[in-house]
C-alpha cells in the first residue's frame, strides 16, 4: 500500500511540475508570486514561525551595517519570503523538466577568483552556504560552471520522488551526497580536489552542535564545517545566492582563515565566525532567507 501511495505521489508531483515548466516565460514571475502567496496562506503554521523569527531578529538586523530594509513592515517581509519560495519553486520545476536553461544562463558569478584560488591549493573546497535565494539553483550552477563537486542533501522518504529529483540534479552534473553516512564520501570528494556544497544554517542537536549567537539569540549550530575542514585540510569559501531583478547572483567571499585553537571553545569560536557570514547575507537580503525554519529551537530565549 505504501508503494502505491508513493507512486501516486510521484505521478502527482510530475504532473504539477510539468504544468509549471510548460508555462510561457512571460508569466513565470507572476505565477511564482501567486504560488508564494498561496503557500503563505495555506501553511499558516510556517507563516507564524516566519513572523515570530523575523520579529525577534529585527532588533539585531536593524542595527547591522548591511541592513537593507525592503518592506514596509514585518508582514510584507514575511510575504516577500514566501514570494521568493514560490518563484524558486517554479524555477526548479523548469529545471527539472529541462526547459529552464535560461534560468541557469542568467546566473551571474561574482568573486569567482576566491573559489579558484582556494581550489588551486589542491585539497578541495568546502562551499559553505545556507538556505538563501534559490539554493537548489546555486547547487546546479556551481556544478555547471565550476566543475566536479557534490552537494549534501537529505534523502526523500519517497524513493520514486527521490529518483526524480536525482535525475534533475544529474542532468546538470550535480552529484548528491546524502546526509546519512556522508562524512566518508565528503572526504573522498575533497581529497580529489573537488568542491563540497554544505548548507549549515539549520538548528543542530545539542549532541552534535555548539551554542552560538545567531542574530541576537542563542542557537545550536553544527560543528561539521569546522571538523571537515580540519580533517581534510580543505579550504572553506562562503558562497551565497540572491536575486537581482530577473537574474540570480552567486557571490563567493574570500576563503575563511581558521585559527589554531583546536579546543572545544576554539571550535565554538570558529562556528560563531562562520555564522557572521549568514548574518551579513540576511541583513542585506532579508526576504531571501528561509525564515520558516525553527532555527532557534532547543536553545532557550534570547541572549
Amino acid at each position: 500500500m505504501k508503494r502505491i501511495f508513493w507512486a501516486a505521489q510521484a505521478v502527482a508531483f510530475y504532473g504539477l511540475t510539468l504544468g509549471a515548466a510548460l508555462m510561457p516565460a512571460v508569466f513565470l514571475e507572476r505565477c511564482g508570486a501567486t504560488v508564494g502567496f498561496a503557500i503563505c496562506r495555506l501553511l499558516a503554521a510556517r507563516r507564524m514561525i516566519a513572523l515570530d523569527n523575523i520579529n525577534r531578529a529585527l532588533p539585531f538586523l536593524e542595527r547591522h551595517p548591511l541592513w537593507a530594509p525592503c518592506c514596509g513592515d514585518v508582514q510584507e517581509l514575511v510575504q516577500g519570503t514566501f514570494d521568493n519560495m514560490g518563484r524558486s519553486l517554479i524555477e526548479v520545476c523548469r529545471l527539472y523538466h529541462d526547459v529552464g536553461e535560461e534560468v541557469v544562463a542568467n546566473v551571474v558569478m561574482r568573486g569567482s577568483e576566491h573559489f579558484e584560488a582556494a581550489r588551486d591549493k589542491g585539497k578541495g573546497v568546502i562551499c559553505l552556504s545556507g538556505h538563501c535565494g534559490n539554493w537548489e539553483l546555486m547547487a546546479l550552477a556551481l556544478s555547471r560552471f565550476h566543475g566536479d563537486g557534490a552537494v549534501i542533501a537529505r534523502r526523500q522518504k519517497n524513493p520514486y520522488l527521490n529518483r526524480m529529483i536525482e535525475r534533475m540534479r544529474m542532468h546538470y552534473k550535480s552529484r548528491v551526497i546524502y546526509k546519512r553516512g556522508a562524512l566518508r564520501a565528503m572526504l573522498t570528494v575533497l581529497k580529489q580536489g573537488h568542491f563540497v556544497g554544505l548548507l549549515a544554517d539549520q538548528a543542530a542537536s545539542p549532541e552534535d552542535g555548539v551554542l552560538i549567537d545567531v542574530m541576537g539569540r542563542k542557537a545550536w549550530a553544527s560543528k561539521a564545517p569546522v571538523q571537515i575542514a580540519r580533517k581534510s585540510g580543505a579550504a572553506l569559501v562562503p558562497v551565497f545566492i540572491h536575486r537581482e531583478g530577473e537574474r540570480h547572483v552567486i557571490t563567493f567571499l574570500p576563503e575563511h582563515q581558521f585559527g589554531l585553537d583546536l579546543s572545544e571553545e576554539g571550535i565554538r569560536e570558529e562556528i560563531q565566525a562562520l555564522s557572521r557570514y549568514l548574518e551579513d547575507f540576511v541583513a542585506a537580503h532579508p526576504t531571501q532567507w528561509y525564515w520558516v525554519h525553527r532555527r532557534w529551537k532547543r536553545a532557550g530565549e534570547a541572549a
